[in-house]
């Protein structure tokens, strides 16, 4: 992993449902970009956009996902509220895991750092990361030399270990 990867922090976003405001889950997501740039953290770059089958596998609408390269003076705890705080804005409504949703975005990485998290707490990485094509694949075009903090894993050894049904199209 080359230095940038290790000091980058990385946010993982996505929507599966139309926003009142914005239509598109494409258009909500870029808008909720923009508003983490007037909130401390500056957008530095983002993967291709990706449409990707829910996880675990239903019926529900196919999900928009892209992942972001940030940069903030803020802690990773204080970066995490600032996501919360956006997802609120926007209307994101916490229900039942999984649920359909009109905006998610998660902290995925905050500069290699390791964290147990807790109430209110970062945990990093992101416990599910690893799991999930919808972050790993946009990431492995982000940023193809990243190692997962804890495992070592490179993130081309992530991408072929993941479920077949997990199904990522890059738009």
């Amino acid at each position: 992993m080359d230095k940038r990867d290790r000091r980058s922090i990385f946010i993982g976003a996505g929507a599966n449902l139309p926003h009142p405001s914005y239509a598109s889950p494409r258009d909500t997501l870029q808008a909720a970009l923009l508003e983490l740039d007037r909130r401390q953290t500056r957008v530095l770059r983002y993967s291709p956009w990706y449409s990707t089958a829910p996880v675990p596998a239903s019926d529900q609408p196919w999900y928009v996902n892209v992942v972001a390269e940030v940069d903030t003076d803020l802690t990773a705890d204080g970066l995490l509220h600032t996501l919360h705080d956006i997802e609120e804005l926007f209307g994101r409504i916490r229900s039942v895991p999984n649920a359909p949703r009109l905006i998610d975005l998660d902290l995925i990485d905050f500069r290699g750092e390791i964290a147990a998290g807790g109430a209110g707490k970062a945990t990093l990485p992101h416990p599910r990361m690893a799991e999930r094509a919808f972050v790993v694949r946009p990431l492995a075009d982000l940023a193809p030399e990243w190692r997962h903090p804890i495992s070592g894993l490179a993130i081309g050894d992530l991408l072929a270990a993941l479920p077949a049904d997990q199904r990522a199209c890059r738009f």
